[in-house]
């Protein structure tokens, strides 16, 4: 089995960061899988579409203006890779950035964001 059953894993990743960009927190839970895990750039995570429920409203609350921009994004099965960046007033949370998801029946298992290295860049097969 491959990981989704019929949308384009690169769609559902594009739908997940959409809610991410209109803070649209019903629908960023709809997404997730019920194990769903969130790994920032400093490697810290968190886990259960419930926990993630809670830090999304709050991330929301805190950052209105964040918004995540896909430069490039490509797939292989389930896994989906992008490069971009993430605009914001709090300057720590803008700038380039790379992002890798795990997609499972047409939902999203793993959000991860990670720093714009060429190291990581290799890892995610980001040229």
């Amino acid at each position: 089995m491959n990981g989704h059953t019929g949308r384009d894993p690169i769609l559902t990743a594009l739908l997940f960061n959409e809610c991410i960009n209109t803070g649209d927190l019903d629908g960023l839970c709809t997404l997730m899988t019920e194990d769903h895990v969130f790994i920032d750039t400093e490697h810290d995570e968190v886990s259960g579409s419930e926990n993630l429920r809670d830090c999304w409203r709050r991330f929301f609350n805190d950052h209105p203006d964040y918004r995540n921009r896909f430069q490039l994004m490509r797939s292989t099965g389930s896994n989906v890779s992008a490069m971009g960046y993430s605009t914001c007033n709090e300057e720590e949370l803008s700038g380039p950035a790379l992002w890798s998801v795990v997609i499972v029946d047409d939902r999203v298992a793993e959000w991860r964001v990670w720093m714009d290295t060429p190291g990581n860049r290799k890892l995610l097969g980001m040229r």
